[in-house]
């Protein structure tokens, strides 16, 4: 199964210092045509980004998927091509044990870094990044793994 859903109303407020009212507010991810590949981002709050700048997003959003998919994040075409606005990491991934984990319950953040000349500010519930589901592949003689995911970002590292 795979799906979108809202963090919990805790986790939210801890997260992002916004209210009840924006929580009840929040757009989940969706397609907006039948053609479409990526499930929209809209961003939670009016944010303005100076250039050079780096923000880190919160979503208010978790991803429910199959153990063989990711979530693959990307900046939207048109805020990449016409303000050149560029995801620090390129392109975000999220595994499928990232779902409800302990840290953050899955939340999914977004960092945005405005490599433009000029300050852009992204309106509440704008399209500002895309997901896309992609199932994956692993080597046929992979030795058995068995660490398991205890945490929120960066929780896997060694």
């Amino acid at each position: 199964m795979r799906k979108f859903e809202k963090i919990s109303l805790n986790e939210f407020i801890k997260d992002t210092k916004l209210t009840e009212k924006e929580y009840n507010e929040i757009i989940l991810p969706h397609r907006s045509t039948e053609q479409s590949a990526g499930y929209d981002f809209h961003i939670l709050e009016n944010t303005t980004i100076k250039p050079n700048e780096i923000k880190k997003i919160p979503t208010g959003i978790k991803a429910k998927m199959n153990n063989d998919e990711v979530l693959m994040i990307y900046i939207r075409s048109s805020l990449g091509f016409k303000y050149n606005l560029r995801l620090c990491n390129q392109v975000g991934i999220i595994d499928s044990d990232y779902y409800n984990n302990i840290d953050n319950e899955g939340h999914i953040f977004i960092a945005i870094q405005n490599e433009g000349k000029e300050t852009i500010t992204l309106k509440t519930n704008d399209r500002f990044a895309q997901g896309l589901f992609i199932k994956y592949l692993t080597v046929d003689d992979e030795k058995e793994i068995k660490n398991a995911r205890t945490g929120g970002i960066g929780s896997t590292r060694r």
